[in-house]
């Protein structure tokens, strides 16, 4: 139970609060925890100084994933009944901690320590802090809920583009770049990274606010937003949610769109030194590498509220379509063409990461559509845990394809076709999924809830 000024009565907006002061709050920690996609970075220099393989200096990337899912699941209905200001300051304190166990592992040359604390502890301020604006968000915008949702969770998309560049300026500050880079330097990165967030992240739970019962924006009228198609104007709990043939068949898709663009995401700065490895030094290599994850970031990010934005009027169902189906075009694309040309390998990947971003963005809509606002929060964090188990695919598959590569003697893009191919499978069995998905049987609503939403618009 939340207490003192973290408690949800305690941050009930007062008249005249502006709803558009909920995005910053939510993006001042999405931003924040979105650094995890800057973790490709990380990679090389901890690859260098502590001699391990391309799969486990993924480990501390892919726990985090893994915990970002079970700790959404695990603690989604105390995020909706303890308040946003309690989820974001426990979400701060987890993901700030991380950093700072993994410098005081990396002091020590203790590695595993590293997985812990990014990984482990970390990962929970991951899962707790992207779920704690969802419901908050859809409750202010119940007009434009793929924009609200967007804007914020572009925030994590876009968490790499500040978290790359300053990593490797900070690697390069501490001497941890090259190809001898100093153990306690990356350690000192860690160190004032966690610093850093400490202070962004408290201006999101200082900030964040909670609509007043019944509030509704000015001139929006609910009964045409229920009128389209899988908008339903009942509501499910989260328990009775994952008895539904929906919800799976939303996790299925997810997880897979998320398995097709982590594995390539978490890789980001390798790829591109295979794929074109001809820059005159190893620093000009690493920071053109370190250039190509901002721009995958800047994509997933824009990816976020772009889409999201269009699935408001397009529909969710369509956008996801177009997510899977033009996705796997695209990645057949890169297998075909590998490095022949910079420009369409970037374009592409560009295209794959900003749709990668949108379905996390659209699917808290999607939810919301299918299964109502109440326990949506609860609700999206269980469905999480399909970018938990994602977390593990996509890395494994295409960390576990190129390593085995290398060994072989292979060279440059054929060390990924293989994990190309694989991806577009499982994009078009989500495609599938996505085709299955229709209105939630009438028997799972909760008559109650629905009463009173009906009460309320009419009121």
């Amino acid at each position: 139970m939340a207490v003192g000024f973290l408690q949800r009565e305690r941050i009930v907006a007062p008249p005249g609060w502006s709803r558009w002061l909920i995005p910053p709050a939510a993006l001042s920690i999405h931003l924040a925890i979105g650094q995890a996609y800057a973790w490709s970075v990380f990679k090389p220099p901890l690859e260098a100084g502590l001699e391990i393989s391309g799969v486990l200096s993924a480990l501390p990337f892919t726990l985090g994933i893994i915990m970002l899912g079970l700790s959404a699941a695990v603690f989604g209905t105390k995020v909706d009944a303890n308040g946003p200001r309690w989820a974001m300051l426990t979400a701060s304190a987890c993901f700030v901690t991380g950093f700072l166990i993994s410098a005081v592992g990396l002091y020590l040359g203790q590695y595993w320590l590293v997985i812990v604390g990014y990984g482990f502890v970390g990962g929970i301020g991951l899962g707790i802090g992207y779920i704690s604006p969802v419901s908050t968000l859809i409750k202010w915008f119940p007009d434009r809920p793929g924009l609200s949702t967007g804007i914020a969770i572009m925030g994590f998309g876009g968490g790499a583009l500040i978290a790359s560049p300053l990593t490797q300026q900070l690697l390069s500050t501490f001497g941890a770049t090259g190809d001898n880079p100093s153990v306690p330097g990356i350690g000192n990165t860690f160190l004032v990274m966690g610093l850093i967030y400490a202070v962004f992240m408290s201006v999101g739970w200082l900030l964040i606010r909670v609509p007043p019962e019944g509030w509704a924006p000015a001139g929006w009228n609910a009964s045409a937003e229920k009128e389209r198609p899988l908008v339903s104007s009942a509501h499910v709990s989260a328990s009775n949610s994952i008895k539904t043939p929906q919800f799976w068949l939303l996790w299925v898709v997810l997880c897979f769109n998320v398995t097709a663009g982590i594995g390539i995401l978490e890789r980001a700065a390798p790829i591109y030194r295979d794929f074109f490895p001809d820059a005159t030094t190893p620093q000009a290599l690493a920071a053109a590498a370190a250039g190509f994850v901002a721009i995958l970031s800047l994509a997933n990010a824009i990816g976020r509220i772009l889409w999201s934005s269009t699935s408001d009027f397009l529909g969710r169902k369509n956008m996801y379509r177009i997510y899977l189906g033009v996705g796997a075009l695209l990645y057949l694309l890169l297998a075909l063409a590998q490095n022949g040309n910079k420009v369409v390998f970037l374009i592409a990947c560009m295209v794959i990461l900003s749709f990668y971003g949108a379905g996390f963005a659209t699917v808290p809509a999607y939810l919301r559509d299918l299964f109502g606002t109440y326990q949506v929060g609860a609700i999206h964090g269980r469905l999480l845990t399909a970018w938990s188990t994602a977390g593990v695919l996509g890395p494994l598959i295409v960390n576990a394809i190129a390593d085995a590569q290398i060994a072989a003697g292979v060279q440059g893009p054929g060390r990924y076709t293989m994990s190309f191919y694989i991806m577009i499978g499982l994009l078009v069995v989500g495609f599938v999924c996505n085709e299955l998905i229709r209105p939630v049987d009438p028997k799972f609503h909760e008559p109650d809830r629905s009463g009173a939403a009906q009460a309320g618009a009419a009121a």
